[in-house]
Formats: structure tokens, sequence, C-alpha cells
């Protein structure tokens, strides 16, 4: 244990959670020039055959990879992503699924380039632990967390797990759903559930997938594939699987060969046949939103701020939104970053974005997992006018590449 007694450590940035949205956070602040410490009590698991290995993927959309070039870690990134020219959207009912319709959404019509490029969550931090201690500015402690916090309008007083006290200009709570400097900071949440749970896990499968992301719908949520590189030679992609959460559960606990049967009828055989190639981890769908983005010489973001169902690569690259204006606003007030009027124009500037993507995925989550026929008819003429109509096409590309 550190003695209390000693004198605190001073920083300029003190970010709470070694996630990805944590770490990346940390390579931002400090590479903009900002004194960052970042602390975490969990160790970063950088391997994908350990219990607590994340097992989802994420696609990082074209403004995150603006924000990671600037931060400088594009390049550490840039090796192990594969690119997403498109995404197919196909409609299915019934068991065994028939397909009603399909769609494709092009990146290129919003850009010449790719909408997003996908990774590995496990990966990505690996790369993250990697490249992040080299950036200037930045130190990484993990085994210690956030204990307590006083605050003035001056600077926050941090006390860690291990006794240390740290003096920061700017608390950025980047700890998770349950976040204790959200709760320290006395925000609120508001949560809804569904009663879903989602599968995260890799697969194999015949077909390929020409870098491509599928979601096909039906009751229960989306079955999502994710382009990822070839394992063994087969094509590959991440896949996130929503269902009720008791079927959720039965999947996860199905043996090996009779899951892959499952999941090969359920992606209506447009791929051959599917096979796992990975654990697979389970997850709660919530939306939450927290009632404030910030208060003072405190910043929320990332899950901290906001969970929302896996529909749309929306909740990391949200996150990095958050981060991308919070930085912005603390690079205008770089001799005092944290102060009521900058954390005030960033909580406000965000929590608009947020709340109208939060409402927009949770709509979506409603009407692609019903079993309602008329749902599923609204379901079915609701894609075919989004894509079918150009204008509105591009609006909902351009929205979801970035803030609404």
């Amino acid at each position: 244990m550190s003695d209390p007694s000693t004198s605190p450590q001073t920083v300029d940035i003190l970010v709470s959670g070694g996630g990805i949205a944590g770490l990346i956070a940390a390579a931002a602040f400090g590479a903009s020039g900002f004194r960052t410490l970042m602390v975490d009590p969990t160790p970063p698991v950088v391997t994908g055959d350990e219990a607590s290995s994340d097992l989802r993927s994420t696609a990082f959309l074209r403004p995150a990879r603006d924000l990671f070039e600037k931060i400088g870690i594009w390049e550490a990134l840039a090796p192990h992503a594969t690119p997403l020219e498109a995404l197919r959207i196909v409609d299915t009912v019934g068991r065994p699924a028939t397909i009603r319709t399909e769609r494709q959404f092009e990146g290129r019509e919003t850009g010449d380039e790719p909408f997003g490029w996908n990774f590995l969550n496990w990966v990505i931090r690996r790369e993250l632990a990697r490249a992040v201690p080299d950036i200037p500015n930045v130190e990484l402690r993990y085994g210690v967390g956030f204990k307590s916090l006083l605050t003035r309008s001056s600077e926050a007083m941090v006390t860690l797990t291990d006794g240390t006290m740290v003096r920061a200009k700017l608390v950025v709570a980047a700890d998770g759903r349950d976040s204790p400097v959200r709760e320290a900071a006395g925000i609120g949440v508001k949560t809804t559930r569904y009663g879903q749970k989602s599968l995260a896990f890799t697969a194999t499968h015949d077909l390929p997938h020409n870098n491509v992301s599928t979601e096909i719908y039906r009751e229960g949520g989306p079955f999502t594939m994710v382009p990822l590189p070839d394992i063994d030679d087969k094509p590959a992609s991440a896949i996130v699987w929503m269902n009720k959460g008791a079927y959720a559960t039965e999947l996860l606990n199905l043996p090996p060969d009779a899951f892959n049967a499952v999941m090969t009828e359920r992606s209506a055989g447009l791929f051959g046949e599917m096979k796992l190639a990975s654990g697979r981890a389970i997850f709660p769908i919530i939306t939450r939103v927290a009632e404030r983005l910030a208060s003072e010489r405190v910043a929320i973001i990332a899950e901290a701020a906001h969970a929302l169902p896996p529909i749309g690569a929306q909740g990391l690259n949200t996150s990095l939104n958050d981060l991308a204006e919070l930085l912005a606003l603390a690079e205008a007030h770089r001799s005092d970053p944290g102060t009521d009027a900058m954390l005030d124009t960033y909580a406000r500037n965000r929590l608009n974005d947020i709340s109208k993507r939060a409402r927009v995925v949770d709509l979506f989550n409603r009407v692609t997992r019903s079993e309602s026929d008329i749902l599923q008819m609204v379901r079915l003429w609701g894609l075919k006018a989004v894509h079918d109509v150009k204008p509105v096409r591009m609006k909902v590309m351009q929205a979801g590449l970035g803030p609404i």
C-alpha cells in the first residue's frame, strides 16, 4: 500500500478505466500534450482464449479512424483491420428461415473508402496495450483503481484503491456501465431492459464474406456477421447473435455440433456451413443513458455515459464521438481543462446526439426482434423505403457514420 501521507501526484487528466475507450482516451490526451494518468484495477486481457477474453468485435467507422490517425495509433491497429465495404441487410421469417428481401448499402456511396474497419476487441486491447505506453505524457497504472473523489472549482482530488492521492484538472470516467466515478459524482442513469442477451463469438463459413457485413433479421433480434481475416484458410466472421435471454443461454450451452447446425440455419444458409472458431460469450442487452454527462471537474464518456444494443456499430463509435468532443474542448481550454463552462458545453453538445441515437437504436431493436406480424411488415417495408429512396439512404448512412 502507498503511504497516503505522501504528496499527491499531479496530472492534467486522470482517466478511470483501462478498457478500449479508456486506453484510447489516455492516448488522445497524452498525444495532445496533457499529462495523463490512466488507472484500472484489472490488467488488460490480450488473448482470445481466456475466460475473461472479450470475444466481441468492433467496426470502427471513418471518424474513429480519423481520430486514431490524429493520436498516432492507427499505424499499430491498421494491420489487424478488415475493411467493411458494405452493409447487407437480409429480412427473414420462419424456421427454417425464408428470405423475404435483402438490400445492400455501399460504403463508397458516401466516400471513396470503406464504411469502416473491423477488429476483434481482444486484439484491439492487445495492440493498444503495446502502443499507448510509447505515447508521450501517458502513464498506465494497472492493479489500482478509483476509490473516492473530492472536487472543488480548481481541481479534483482522487483517492486510488492503494491509498495514492492524485490531483487532476479533469477526471474522465471511462470505467464502464457501472462506473464508480459516475456514482461518486452523483450522476444517475436511466436504463431500459429488453429481456434479451447477445452471444458473441467467431465462426468460419464455406462462402466468402467479400468484406461485406451482413445483418440477418428475424424475431428475437439480428444475427450480425462482421468480416474478419481468414482462419485456417476458411472465411471467418465475428458474430453477434441477439435473442430472448432464456434462448440465448440455451444456445450458449449447446454442444458445438448442435450449435453449428442451429447457427447455419439462423444464417439462412447464406454462407454455407458455419462452424464455431472460438469460445462463446454472453452479454445482456440494455439501453442506458446517464442523466448528466458532467459534474464539477468530471466528464462521463463511453459506457459510463451510454450503453446501446449492438446494432449498426453505434456503441464504441458513439463513445469515440464523446472523446473527440471532449478532447477538442480541452485543447481549446488548454490552460485549464475541466472548467464548468467547458464541461457544460461538452455535456450539452453530446447529450443531444446520444439521446437521439439511443432512441433510434431502441426503436430499431424493438421492431427487429418483434414476433408481431404487423411489426415484421413494418420492418420489411421500412428496409425497402430506407434503401430504395436515395436521399433517405444517403441520410441514414451519413447519420450512422457521425453525430445525428
